[in-house]
């Protein structure tokens, strides 16, 4: 439609208000469409009033172009006034419609009064019907693309909500990470720390020069957590199965408590993710006998059972830890970290761990971790070396040194019994 033909220079005050009539009803049909696609996308709610608005001003227009037939309006103008007001009015009022059959009954009467209105025009049923088809149709292409661009917000919405939440979940695993890593490595560290140093202090008590040997070995533990820490910091930290064994094998020997290593796995080459997963379940047992109890002995046993398809490990000890004993000492009676994390890791690689006391006084963890076919049926093993599967560990579960503590030395020795009597 040519807009000069409404808006001529010098035309009167009819025109105008006819081309602001267009322009009102054409916002209002916006703003429907607005909001009723926030209304959709469930951020508002639904436009009920504005809807009616829309729909009886468009009613109105329609019965204005009617009245104004063959003065403001002219014939050729008329259709195209007559389209344009139905196909909008009918495309926003769909748009905030709950269900298709109100929708149906949305453009039943649209074009019927479309019809109507060109009947009443003296169009004729040609005229008519082609008006009648030419706003369901403008009234379908808006449903449409309404609904696509619904959809298409929709989507980009979950995307950005499904890359937070993909951030956020990130940040808690390394945070979860940092935090179970950091209890492994610090825990059976300062556990030999706080035990040599309070050797230490008994032979300067006593005027033993081995004092210094044992302070420099605090100091040279001391600097190895800190090695560790960084490692933790820069996500490198893995365990050594073989190593953690050497290791629990001497700081249990330093600390007077017969350790015993039983390995029956040499035969299969144990996953290296099993191996890792072993490696910090004997660290955390390790820190756990020290801690707690009063244990004079210790087994740790690994093996693979039923065919090579699980590897088994124990951690049995006879010092059932003794919760008053723990809370005298400042020690938490609540459950600790470390059983919860080697759990963590387990579940990764579809292991179970059971802890708890057995009869005759001991203090049994146990760890099963299925092997793969293909791990399993591997020729040569370097058994704990290479080995792992579950975790055992009588207490929630500490990080294993990178090197294996050196053995003591036979005065040190000594000096530990001494201590133990």
């Amino acid at each position: 439609m040519n807009v000069g033909t409404l808006l001529p220079f010098g035309a009167g005050p009819v025109k105008p208000a006819l081309f602001l009539m267009i322009v009102v009803h054409a916002w209002l049909c916006v703003q429907l469409s607005s909001r009723a696609l926030d209304w959709r996308l469930g951020q508002a709610e639904r436009p009920v009033r504005l809807l009616l608005a829309v729909a009886g001003y468009s009613a109105a227009a329609l019965a204005t172009l009617l009245a104004l037939r063959g003065t403001a309006v002219r014939d050729e103008d008329f259709g195209v006034l007559l389209l344009a007001v139905s196909g909008f009015g009918l495309g926003a009022v769909a748009m905030g419609l709950r269900t298709a059959r109100h929708g149906v009954r949305a453009v039943l009467g649209t074009v019927g009064g479309t019809v109507v209105v060109a009947l009443l025009a003296g169009k004729g049923w040609a005229v008519a019907l082609l008006c009648a088809a030419g706003v369901t149709a403008m009234g379908s292409l808006f449903t449409c693309a309404y609904l696509l661009s619904a959809w298409m917000v929709s989507v980009v919405w979950e995307l950005d909500a499904a890359r937070e939440a993909q951030t956020r979940l990130a940040v808690a695993e390394e945070r979860l990470r940092f935090g179970r890593d950091m209890h492994d490595v610090m825990g059976r560290n300062l556990a030999v720390i706080a035990l040599k140093s309070e050797l230490a202090v008994q032979l300067a008590e006593r005027g033993r020069p081995e004092a210094i040997a044992q302070m420099t070995e605090v100091q040279r533990i001391a600097r190895e957590s800190q090695r560790e820490v960084r490692d933790v910091v820069r996500g490198y930290r893995e365990a050594n199965l073989h190593t953690e064994l050497d290791g629990a094998r001497s700081v249990l020997a330093a600390a007077g408590i017969d350790c015993r290593i039983e390995e029956a796995a040499t035969g299969a080459a144990l996953p290296a993710e099993v191996q890792s997963a072993l490696g910090w379940v004997v660290r955390e047992a390790t820190t756990n006998v020290l801690r707690h109890g009063d244990a004079r002995r210790c087994t740790v046993r690994l093996s693979v059972r039923e065919r090579g398809s699980e590897a088994l490990l124990t951690v049995e000890n006879d010092g059932v830890p003794d919760p008053a004993a723990d809370a005298a000492a400042g020690e938490p009676t609540r459950p600790g970290t470390g059983l919860a994390g080697l759990r963590e890791r387990l579940v990764a690689l579809d292991g179970t761990l059971e802890a708890g006391a057995v009869a005759g006084g001991c203090f049994r963890l146990t760890v099963r971790v299925p092997l793969p076919k293909a791990g399993a049926a591997a020729g040569a093993g370097t058994g704990a070396g290479a080995g792992a599967g579950a975790v055992t560990s009588p207490v929630p579960g500490v990080v294993s040194p990178s090197a294996p503590l050196p053995s003591p030395s036979p005065s040190v020795s000594a000096l530990d019994d001494e201590m133990a009597l």
